[in-house]
């Protein structure tokens, strides 16, 4: 008779598809307050990518949500805090449904008291390919329940980004 193997790891699933992954852990994945700017921003994402990993997300969840992370915080840094820095509060959690992302600042307000949902900017190959101008389309592409409101003195943006992690 021999000894059972030891059970894996939880989520050391391969990803080939030959041996079924550990869903991912649910919960509180980061909750903080920081001060806007470029470094805090790269912190704080790192900070929530090493909490997505250690809850058993995949690479390509965990790209999508640090590009969405990444373009909504830069525009807290870059237009709400566009003369000053100031506090950004930012609470990520894994739900059975996705991924529940919300952004709260006291910067200036969006400019149409709604998340903004541009024209993509004229691409004119090979030219030239603008710069900017892509952040909002990306967020609105890639989330679920985008939500932002002036409360107050307070920018709220909400979202859930869907994950592939979940559906299976």
């Amino acid at each position: 008779m021999t000894a059972p193997s030891p059970p894996e790891p939880a989520g050391s699933g391969a990803p080939d598809g030959n041996t079924p992954m550990d869903p991912p852990s649910l919960g509180k994945i980061f909750a903080g307050r920081f001060t806007s700017g470029d470094m805090a921003t790269r912190r704080v994402l790192a900070r929530v990518k090493q909490g997505l990993t250690k809850a058993g997300l995949g690479e390509e969840d965990l790209a999508t949500v640090e590009l969405i992370l990444a373009e909504a915080l830069n525009n807290v840094v870059e237009h709400a805090y566009a003369d000053a820095p100031g506090p950004v509060e930012l609470s990520v959690a894994l739900q059975s449904y996705g991924l529940s992302c919300s952004i709260i600042d006291s910067g200036r307000p969006m400019p149409s008291d709604d998340a903004p949902n541009p024209d993509l900017p004229v691409i004119d190959p090979p030219i030239e390919i603008p710069e900017g101008g892509f952040g909002w389309h990306i967020i609105r592409c890639l989330t679920r329940d985008l939500e932002y409101r002036r409360d107050g003195m307070q920018n709220r943006l909400s979202m859930t980004v869907p994950l592939e992690d979940l559906e299976r």
